[in-house]
């Protein structure tokens, strides 16, 4: 005899919270990786040598 499905007892914000976690991590590592590319693209003036 298989075991009924129990009906969830959390509120629904808490089914989301990993979700939302995830999300924010996700969110975090293309905003370091665009602010990376930034500063490795950005215009840099040219050096002189001044003795």
């Amino acid at each position: 005899m298989a075991n009924p499905q129990q009906a969830s007892i959390r509120p629904w914000f808490l089914e989301l919270v990993p979700l939302l976690v995830v999300f924010l991590i996700i969110a975090h590592v293309l905003a370091l990786v665009y602010w990376i590319y930034r500063l490795a693209t950005e215009k840099q003036p040219q050096r002189t040598k001044r003795h």
